[in-house]
């Protein structure tokens, strides 16, 4: 079971990146998923979570507007796309998962309750 994130980078003040998150072992179909980031010297932080049944999305406040979550089930890939990139935006940014009905049809997985974390993928946004 495995979680691997690509596609960070070091990128302008103003541009984007897309990050992918590809589930292997196992199948996102019976899992919630959200995006995290750890920036240095900070807790990490909930971005954003797709449920699962509907597709329906959330978005924390500092992201809303400027990044995408979205997910391809034939490659069991979820990623997020990120547009309007700030420097405050710099971290190490996890995807993680979480067995369960309840988390296949609500954005309730945290940091406390993740089952699975990816190895995370450095996003840089420079001024």
């Amino acid at each position: 079971v495995q979680l691997v994130e690509s596609g960070g980078g070091l990128v302008q003040a103003g541009g984007s990146l897309r990050l992918s998150c590809a589930a292997s072992g196992f199948s996102l179909d019976y899992y919630g998923i959200g995006w995290f980031r750890q920036a240095p010297g900070k807790e990490r932080e909930g971005v954003s979570c797709i449920i699962i049944s509907d597709g329906s999305t959330y978005y924390a406040d500092s992201v809303k507007g400027r990044f995408t979550v979205s997910r391809d089930n034939a490659k069991n890939t979820v990623y997020l796309q990120m547009n309007s990139l700030k420097p405050e935006d710099t971290a190490v940014y996890y995807c993680a998962a979480k067995s369960g009905y309840y988390y296949t049809v609500s954005c309730m997985i945290s940091r406390e309750n993740a089952d699975y974390w990816g190895q995370g993928t450095q996003v840089t946004v420079s001024s």
